[in-house]
């Protein structure tokens, strides 16, 4: 089979698990992605210096597409909370474009251990199903921008579209969890777009790319999993209303260890 074919099999098949993963347990896409792009990347030969930068960029480049698709179905129930995407937008864009200069100046290997890390934070949380109970009320415009900026740091340098921080702190600040998600799913467009653009521009004259990126965007990657996690999400939705997810969620968060081990000590 040719090389071509392989990496297009492989991409649209990595998009499917990421999207079925998404829409059947929540969670975001960017951590089954960056390391799905790593792999790919690794095994293909790159050059070990740009495989996080790339990986990274990719990710939050193709949650652009699957969070359009994730707005419109909650917007279509009522659940987005728009008004809240609007406080925390300006400072999840700032946020995020630092995040994108942080990565640019770290090396792989810090990256890598980076995303690991939060790989065993979030399989703990999975595992345990922890989750703030309501404290407080959304705080005021710099509180919010705080909070976005904090968001958007951290899923820039992780290359996540923020669920997994935004769902807790909107509940923290008692907002009911249909509308958390929702609101987060919203909140994971600037995140993306602002990560996208600040990849590119960070990554345009960066030496030792892989073949076909655009800065730190790989494009046949980002075709491949943005095209496929986009239709497979919905089917994720629909399984999750007949399988148990709790036990999914589990033995979900048991990979997520794994991989998060494997790649602390690779």
């Amino acid at each position: 089979m040719p090389d071509i074919l392989q990496s297009i099999l492989f991409f649209l098949a990595g998009g499917t698990v990421a999207g079925v993963l998404a829409g059947l347990l929540g969670v975001g896409g960017g951590i089954v992605i960056v390391p799905i792009v790593a792999f790919f990347l690794r095994s293909h030969g790159a050059d070990p210096s740009a495989v996080m930068h790339v990986a990274i960029g990719t990710s939050l480049a193709t949650i652009v597409v699957t969070s359009i698709s994730s707005i419109r179905a909650h917007h279509r129930r009522g659940a987005v909370n728009w008004n809240t995407v609007r406080r925390l937008a300006p400072g999840i864009v700032v946020g995020t474009w630092i995040g994108a200069a942080v990565v640019d100046v770290l090396p792989s290997a810090t990256l890598r251990m980076i995303f690991a890390l939060f790989l065993l934070s979030v399989s703990v949380q999975m595992a345990l199903g922890l989750q703030p109970a309501g404290q407080r009320q959304l705080p005021g415009t710099l509180g919010c921008s705080g909070a976005g900026a904090l968001i958007g740091a951290v899923s820039g340098i992780v290359g996540i579209g923020g669920g997994s921080l935004t769902v807790p702190f909107l509940s923290w600040c008692n907002t009911p969890i249909r509308n958390a998600v929702a609101t987060s799913a919203a909140c994971g467009l600037p995140i993306a777009l602002a990560g996208t653009l600040g990849f590119i521009i960070t990554g345009w004259n960066a030496p030792l790319r892989p073949d076909g990126c655009l800065g730190y965007i790989s494009l046949p990657a980002w075709l491949g999993i943005a095209s496929a996690s986009m239709l497979s999400a919905p089917l994720g939705a629909k399984l999750a209303h007949t399988l148990p997810t709790a036990v999914i969620k589990r033995i979900f968060a048991a990979l997520l260890c794994l991989i998060g081990m494997k790649m602390l000590l690779s």
